[in-house]
């Protein structure tokens, strides 16, 4: 049976499924995050997760968490801990995500009614992780599977479960991914390049996120 998520899980889960995609920053230099902050206002993005095993992480979420207070929400990703949920949501993290299902991190974020979003691959990962009380199941990697066509099989049994395509989710397939039943997108790499991060190339991202939104209105 499906755990009745709180209110504020449910908004969480409308709001996501309302603006459709999530950044992830993973190795992004400091210097770089007022660019990127920057990006995210002038496209619109409203959530951001930065991966936890990123150095200085906690003073990344921090600092974007402060930047962007009302314009995008600031999550901790790559969360492996109960330790590190702790830490990611005292400096500022409104959401945490996982590669896998992590029971403690679940249950860590249940008990502090924090939306959680593990990762998941086969029917019984995803079934299990929506029976846990994940907020949405992260998908992941989504290409690996057989990309769009996969999620068309999944929404068969899975009809309710809201489900978030991460790994190879590009302004190529997107739309794909949506048609096929996605709720949501993660991007990370294809967007926030080393190259755009070094050169702090906000036009050039803000303009991936922009192509990226188009193809899912």
């Amino acid at each position: 049976m499906i755990p009745a998520p709180s209110p504020l899980v449910t908004d969480f889960v409308l709001e996501l499924r309302a603006s459709r995609l999530l950044g992830i920053l993973r190795g992004c230099p400091d210097g770089s995050l007022d660019a990127v902050a920057e990006a995210a206002v002038a496209s619109g993005l409203r959530f951001l997760e930065v991966a936890m095993n990123t150095d200085g992480a906690a003073s990344q979420i921090r600092r974007l968490a402060a930047n962007l207070v009302g314009i995008c929400q600031i999550g901790a990703g790559t969360v492996l801990s109960a330790s590190q949920a702790s830490v990611a949501v005292r400096s500022g993290a409104t959401f945490l995500v996982s590669p896998c299902l992590v029971p403690e991190v679940q249950r860590w974020a249940t008990e502090n009614d924090i939306p959680s979003l593990p990762g998941a691959l086969s029917p019984a990962e995803i079934w299990n992780a929506c029976g846990a009380g994940a907020a949405l199941v992260k998908v992941f990697p989504a290409r690996s599977v057989g990309g769009p066509s996969y999620f068309r099989e999944l929404r068969g049994p899975f009809r309710d479960v809201p489900l978030l395509a991460c790994g190879g989710v590009s302004v190529a397939n997107v739309k794909e991914y949506l048609e096929a039943g996605a709720d949501a997108f993660a991007f990370g790499g294809s967007v926030f390049t080393p190259e755009r991060l070094a050169a702090k190339d906000v036009a050039a991202m803000r303009a991936a996120i922009v192509a990226l939104a188009n193809q899912t209105t």
